[in-house]
């Protein structure tokens, strides 16, 4: 474990440049007494790391002084190996490298795990796209990557719910949400107001001259998840009451993860009676078309807003196939 830890204090300074006591202790979930025993163990054993005092300061290795990584745990290997999605790498532009990378890999991996690695590859594959949704068309992505990766701003010509716009943008990110690409940026001049954009709906993208500005702290994933928390909490503005059976249950959790969550926080187990909960919902007339396909398995108890657009629903409905509409 410690010589695990002390590798890692090196491969962090090599890879990060001069890093604080606290920032290495919080890296490595140490104490600072338990990091500075470890920093004079490696110095004693001729590792060149020295300290600089100041508010600056830090510890960092001598320049030009590399870590010698001789191999990986079997694990190491097989989680590396399980990262590499080819679908995605192939749409950033990526496919050629990073099946080299994974070619290197193996041949630089002791022959016990490189056994292990190819067993992994055939018996393991990850496809992030789910059930009834093919993925996007994005012509425009290897575009957008290569300005990310570049600090280059984008002028995009956007396809939004209700209109087309032209704007250009500082790239913060890219995200892969389900088989989906999504970019993350900053508008121009306002790199506080960050916005997310599907990468499917951009219908231009011309990388510019001006360099990118980002904000002086931005996380990516931070911000991803609390984007995410965000939109369902704007989505969902209201609740249904349900019951449902057995059946009804497993339908309702097919629906959306918010009502599977739902579903889950239900203390009473089921009982072979009809379940009673409540669901949160997007708007009476959008829940109204899927919890209509789920009758009678789940039946809509309240509120009155959605018995009505329901009825309403079923109105509808019975004016396009009722008996007296089919024609002979």
């Amino acid at each position: 474990m410690r010589a695990s830890r002390l590798l890692s204090i090196q491969m962090l300074l090599q890879t990060r440049g001069r890093m604080s006591a606290q920032a290495l202790a919080d890296a490595l979930e140490i104490s600072l007494r338990t990091l500075y025993r470890d920093v004079d163990q490696l110095s004693a054993a001729g590792v060149p790391i020295y300290a600089e005092r100041g508010r600056l300061g830090g510890f960092q290795l001598m320049p030009g002084w590399n870590t010698t990584l001789t191999g990986f745990t079997a694990t190491e290997a097989q989680a590396v190996f399980m990262s590499g999605l080819a679908g995605p790498a192939a749409e950033l532009g990526l496919g050629p490298e990073m099946s080299a990378a994974q070619l290197k890999l193996m041949t630089a991996l002791p022959a016990a795990q490189r056994g292990d690695a190819q067993r992994l590859q055939s018996r393991f594959h990850l496809d992030p796209v789910a059930w009834y949704h093919g993925q996007d068309l994005v012509p425009h992505l290897a575009s957008v990557s290569a300005a990310l990766w570049n600090d280059q701003q984008l002028q995009l010509r956007y396809e939004s719910w209700t209109s087309v716009l032209q704007r250009t943008v500082n790239p913060l990110g890219l995200v892969l949400k389900a088989g989906l690409w999504y970019l993350v940026a900053a508008a121009e001049g306002d790199t506080g107001t960050v916005r997310t954009y599907r990468v499917a709906k951009i219908l231009e993208a011309s990388r510019l001259e001006s360099r990118a500005e980002r904000p002086k702290v931005f996380d990516l994933a931070a911000y991803w998840l609390e984007s995410l928390a965000r939109f369902e909490n704007e989505l969902y503005q209201g609740q249904a009451t349900v019951l449902a059976t057995r059946q009804g249950l497993a339908q309702l959790r097919q629906l959306n993860a918010t009502v599977a969550k739902a579903i889950a926080e239900v203390a009473a187990p089921f009982d072979g009676q009809r379940t009673k909960l409540q669901i949160p919902i997007e708007s009476p007339a959008h829940a109204a078309g899927q919890l209509l396909q789920l009758a009678p398995e789940v039946e809509v108890v309240a509120p009155k807003t959605l018995l009505t657009a329901i009825s309403a629903r079923l109105r509808q409905l019975t004016a396009l196939y009722g008996e007296g509409s089919i024609k002979h």
